[in-house]
């Protein structure tokens, strides 16, 4: 799937109180175009954890993960956004050897914060589930979500049922 990709930058993660959801924002900053994917309160709060640097006491799955793929000596070159399918974001993880492995969405994006890798999503998924954003700067949104993780702590994942679309977990 080496065509129609688009790169995206990990905004952050909020948990939308109004209606009880957890969300990573997904920004295609040429396109203007944020990609919203609801995941589960503990997904959320990996990618959150990952994008702080926080690491913990013992390896959390995602870092066991990563702890894994260093060992076997294979590395992650990307994640790509593959489908949007009953609600569901499908993803897979490119490795460095071309392997693809079929991956949550919301579990490749834990994997890219903590390893640095790409985000990338196929062009018809982003025409198809893209919000237009006008008159915010990624600078703007960097600010929010630097203040959002000064505040935030693991608590604020818990005891939260996501609504709607939720990838299974």
């Amino acid at each position: 799937m080496a065509t129609g990709l688009v790169e995206l930058e990990v905004l952050g993660v909020r948990r939308q109180s109004s209606v009880d959801q957890v969300v990573v924002l997904l920004l295609d900053a040429a396109g203007r175009r944020l990609l919203p994917v609801v995941v589960g309160p503990a997904e959320g709060a990996a990618i959150a954890a990952g994008q702080a640097g926080i690491v913990p006491p013992r390896p959390m799955t995602h870092d066991l993960l990563v702890s894994v793929l260093e060992t076997c000596g294979v590395g992650v070159a990307q994640v790509e956004i593959v489908s949007l399918e009953d609600g569901v974001f499908h993803a897979a993880l490119v490795l460095d050897t071309g392997d693809r492995v079929d991956s949550r969405a919301s579990d490749g994006v834990a994997l890219a914060v903590r390893l640095g890798c790409p985000v990338l999503c196929v062009s018809e998924v982003l025409d198809e589930s893209a919000l237009e954003v006008e008159g915010v700067t990624p600078e703007d949104e960097v600010e929010e979500f630097k203040a959002f993780l000064e505040n935030v702590t693991p608590e604020d994942f818990e005891n939260a049922p996501p609504e709607g679309p939720v990838e299974p977990g």
